[in-house]
C-alpha cells in the first residue's frame, strides 16, 4: 500500500441542488452518496488513510454508517480542505469531491501512477465546443476542463493554501505558490453532480432501494395544575397541564422519537435535552418541524405514522381530527396517512389514576427516490 491519505470534501449545502434533501444523503440503493463513494476509493486499496471532511451535523450521524475518520469543515471548500490536511501524516494527500461520485480504479490509476512527477497531479478534458470570453474566441486546444481527484504534495498543499487568496481547485494553489502540475487524461464518467438532473447522467449510481424502514416512540408525562395542555399540536380544554421541560406535548414526543428511530437518528433526548435553556416551555411543534426537516435533509420521505393515546383523562375524540391536521401539515403527508387513536387503562396504573399521560407512535418513510426527478 503507498504512502497516499484520500481526503473526500462533502460539507457543501447543496444550496445549487434545487431539493430539500442534501447531495451528500442521496441513497444508492441503500448507502448515502458520501458512504458509496468512500466505499468505491476504500476497495482500490491505495490509501492509508481515508478522511472525510463533513458538517458538525452530518458528523454525528454518519458515525452511524462507517468507521472513517470525521473532520468537521469550513464555511468554504478551502478552508474544509485545510482542516483535513491537519489529520494528513502521509506524503501525498489525493483530494476528490463526494460530488464526483463515479470514479472508476483505471482513472484513478492514471493519476496516482503520476505521484512524485509533479507537486499535483491533475485530470483534464479536452474542450470541443467553442469557447468565448467577453466577446473573444479562445484557442479552444488551450483549455482544459480540470477534475478531481487531484493527487498533489501534502507539505507543498499545506504551504500553498496559507494564504487569503480563494482557490476552486488544488493545482490552482499550488501553482500560485510556485510549485508544479502535471495534467493526465480525466474521465467524462467522471463528471460533478451539481445540479439534481446531473445524477440520470451518472450510469454507476443505481436507484434507492424500495425499503420501508419503521420506528416507534414511547412518551409520558404526568399532570401539572400549572399551564394549559397541549397534546397533538392541539389546545385542549383542561384544568391541568403537563410537567415538561416544553410545553409537554406528549403526543408529539413520542412521535419525534418514532421519527429518529425510523431514520437512525437516535431520540428526542440527543437533539433536544431538557437541562438546555432554549428548550424551556417550547411548543412541540416547533421541536417537530426541526426533526422533519432534519429527516428530509438526510434523505427520506415520510410514509405515514400511527400515533395511540393512552388516557383516562382528558376525553381526546372531539380533537382527534385536529391533531391530524395538524401533525399532517407540519409532516407535509395527507391528512389520510396521520392515524390518531385514544384509549383507557381501565383505570388501571397511573394512566388509570388520572396522573398522566401515555403515548405510543410508529411512523415508517421511504429513502427519497432521485430517480423520479428529471
Amino acid at each position: 500500500m503507498s504512502d497516499l491519505t484520500l481526503v473526500l470534501l462533502s460539507a457543501g449545502s447543496s444550496t445549487r441542488f434545487d431539493t430539500t434533501v442534501k447531495k451528500q444523503w442521496l441513497r444508492v440503493q441503500h448507502k448515502p452518496l458520501w458512504q458509496f463513494v468512500a466505499d468505491k476509493f476504500s476497495q482500490c486499496g491505495l490509501f492509508t488513510h481515508i478522511i472525510i471532511v463533513a458538517s458538525q451535523d452530518d458528523i454525528a450521524f454518519m458515525k452511524n454508517y462507517a468507521d472513517y475518520t470525521f473532520v468537521q469543515g469550513g464555511k468554504t471548500r478551502q478552508e474544509s480542505l485545510k482542516n483535513a490536511l491537519l489529520h494528513v501524516q502521509s506524503e501525498y494527500v489525493l483530494v476528490s469531491d463526494i460530488a464526483r461520485a463515479c470514479i472508476n480504479e483505471d482513472f484513478l490509476q492514471r493519476i496516482v501512477a503520476k505521484k512524485g512527477e509533479a507537486d499535483c497531479i491533475v485530470p483534464f478534458l479536452h474542450v470541443t465546443d467553442t469557447i468565448v470570453y467577453e466577446n473573444a474566441t479562445i484557442d479552444r486546444e488551450k483549455v482544459k476542463r480540470v477534475q478531481t481527484p487531484q493527487l498533489s504534495r501534502t507539505k507543498m498543499l499545506q504551504s500553498a493554501l496559507q494564504t487569503s487568496l480563494a482557490f476552486t481547485d488544488e493545482s490552482s494553489a499550488i501553482v500560485a505558490y510556485g510549485g508544479s502540475r502535471l495534467f493526465v487524461a480525466g474521465d467524462e464518467e467522471a463528471s460533478k453532480i451539481t445540479f439534481i438532473h446531473d445524477l440520470n447522467k451518472l450510469p454507476c449510481l443505481q436507484a434507492p432501494s424500495n425499503d420501508i424502514v419503521s420506528g416507534n416512540g414511547f412518551d409520558v408525562h404526568a399532570f401539572d395544575e400549572k399551564g394549559e395542555m397541549v397534546l397533538g399540536g392541539v389546545k385542549i380544554a383542561s384544568k391541568y397541564g403537563f410537567k415538561a421541560h416544553s410545553d409537554g406535548d406528549v403526543a408529539l414526543h413520542a412521535l419525534i422519537d418514532a421519527l429518529l428511530g425510523a431514520s437512525g437518528m437516535g431520540d428526542i433526548g440527543m437533539l433536544f435535552p431538557d437541562n438546555d435553556m432554549r428548550y424551556k416551555g417550547i411548543d412541540s411543534k416547533e421541536l417537530l418541524k426541526t426533526v422533519v426537516t432534519k429527516i428530509t435533509q438526510y434523505g427520506f420521505e415520510i410514509i405515514n405514522v400511527d400515533i395511540t393515546i393512552a388516557a383516562q383523562k382528558p376525553r381526546v375524540a372531539e380533537y382527534k381530527d385536529a391533531m391530524r391536521k395538524t401533525i399532517a401539515n407540519i409532516l407535509k403527508i395527507d391528512k389520510s396517512r396521520v392515524n390518531i387513536k385514544a384509549t383507557t387503562t381501565e383505570r388501571l396504573g397511573f394512566i388509570g389514576r388520572a396522573e398522566g399521560v401515555g403515548v405510543i407512535a410508529n411512523a415508517n418513510l421511504k429513502y427519497f427516490n432521485w430517480k423520479m426527478i428529471g
